[in-house]
């Protein structure tokens, strides 16, 4: 009978981790560990607001059948977005599979809640680049442009918002101010709520009637607060991601005031009909039960992102947030600093996940996008960056954006794997 250390490197063979790749990555667990620890403490408190909501709410079996065709009297989904909005300490929320991604979602917003002659405000800079077609930043049919609302951007400072220069910037048709926390391709750390409730606060001097409106991506129970909680009047995310759970198989949710939540229904579907229809086709259950396990499973994430920059760290490399830094979404950037770089660890995230695990990434010319994207994901759900992943813009600095993980154990194997594949192809080399 093998020992166990036998056992352990008998299945890192297996899974193709050298013994000194797997070592090199081990050893920084101790330095992590009080930070794992903390984490877990966001993870009990997320979890029993969320018990708490379904309490509340009464969920009951009763709630998980399906609907179809119009989807009237839908109590199933009715529920949920009544649980959502106690999550989320809002007036009313729109939780639907119609919605098909967070740029959907985004959307949806915007459109529901601007007007021709209106003006959104984007106070964290150039907004994230598939958001940039939605406004008419980059040209595209359909766009807020076509409609006659404008836009303004203002240049982040230092890698911060610029409060003063979004007071300036506030102008007589400002309805919107758009507020960005994750850090999308930018290299730049990504919001607290803490920080996000500064910047609302700032600009409700300025013009209380303001929409505060948070692109809350990424960003969803990785601390015991939302953006919501600290003046936000709208918030939006998409169920691939951290509140999915990793179960949602499709969707995307918007909690915020009644009055905009019922604009953002009526721009879903239509005038007359708004939030009252919208079949759920089977999926209520997934999404109850992901929104349950999401606290959980955010952490997973937020711990393996951890871990990467430990690794990474150790290597010498730049890493955005460092280890021990507040987190505030489940993205963690680092500069490889080459192409192949890129390359060989989004092929090493690629050959450790549990779904295509045999395909090679290649960048392509991904719609929305302005230059070539490599994405690794083999994830259950298409597109799901709460599961393993990462992506990069092929364009120096060489910056790959690495997220997700349902669990911490194959969180830890899908960075090893990613370092091995950038030692396979010398791309980079442990320390001697």
């Amino acid at each position: 009978m093998m020992s166990e250390k036998e056992l352990k490197n008998n299945m890192l063979q297996q899974m193709k981790i050298s013994p000194e790749v797997a070592e090199f990555c081990e050893s920084v667990e101790p330095s992590i560990a009080a930070k794992l620890k903390e984490l877990d403490e966001i993870a009990e408190y997320n979890t029993w607001k969320v018990l708490e909501a379904f309490q509340a709410e009464q969920v009951q079996e009763a709630h998980f059948e399906s609907t179809s065709g119009y989807g009237y009297t839908d109590i199933g989904r009715d529920t949920l977005e009544r649980v959502y909005a106690r999550v989320f300490h809002t007036e009313d929320a729109l939780v639907r599979p119609q919605i098909i991604s967070g740029t959907h979602a985004l959307s949806t917003t915007v459109f529901g809640i601007l007007r021709p002659g209106d003006e959104i405000l984007f106070a964290m800079g150039t907004p994230y680049d598939t958001m940039q077609g939605v406004v008419g930043i980059r040209p595209e049919p359909g766009s807020l442009a076509d409609f006659g609302i404008t836009h303004k951007i203002v240049p982040l400072k230092d890698g911060k918002c610029d409060i003063e220069a979004v007071k300036a910037a506030i102008g007589p048709n400002t309805k919107v101010v758009e507020i960005q926390r994750s850090k999308g391709y930018d290299y730049r750390h990504s919001l607290s709520p803490r920080e996000i409730g500064e910047i609302i606060a700032a600009v409700k001097e300025v013009k209380p009637q303001v929409i505060a409106m948070v692109d809350n991506c990424y960003g969803e129970f990785t601390q015991k607060i939302e953006p919501t909680d600290v003046g936000a009047d709208i918030a939006v995310g998409s169920l691939i991601k951290n509140a999915g759970g990793g179960l949602a198989p499709i969707g995307g949710y918007i909690v915020g005031r009644r009055d905009l939540i019922e604009q953002c229904g009526i721009r879903l579907t239509a005038p007359g009909l708004g939030k009252e229809a919208g079949a759920t086709l089977g999926v209520t259950k997934m999404l109850f039960q992901g929104l349950f396990y999401s606290p959980t499973v955010t952490i997973a994430a937020i711990k393996t992102a951890v871990y990467c920059a430990a690794v990474f760290k150790k290597l010498g490399y730049r890493v955005m947030p460092e280890p021990d830094e507040e987190r505030c979404d489940i993205v963690e950037a680092i500069t490889l600093g080459s192409e192949q770089g890129i390359l060989s660890f989004c092929k090493g995230v690629q050959y450790a996940a549990p779904v295509d695990s045999f395909v090679t990434p290649v960048p392509w010319d991904m719609p929305g996008y302005g230059c070539p994207i490599i994405m690794a994901a083999g994830s259950f759900n298409s597109g799901a960056s709460i599961e393993l992943s990462a992506d990069a813009p092929i364009k120096p600095p060489y910056v790959v954006f690495f997220q997700g993980g349902l669990n911490f154990g194959h969180g830890k194997y899908g960075v090893m794997r990613a370092l091995q594949e950038m030692i396979n192809d010398k791309a980079a080399e442990l320390p001697r």
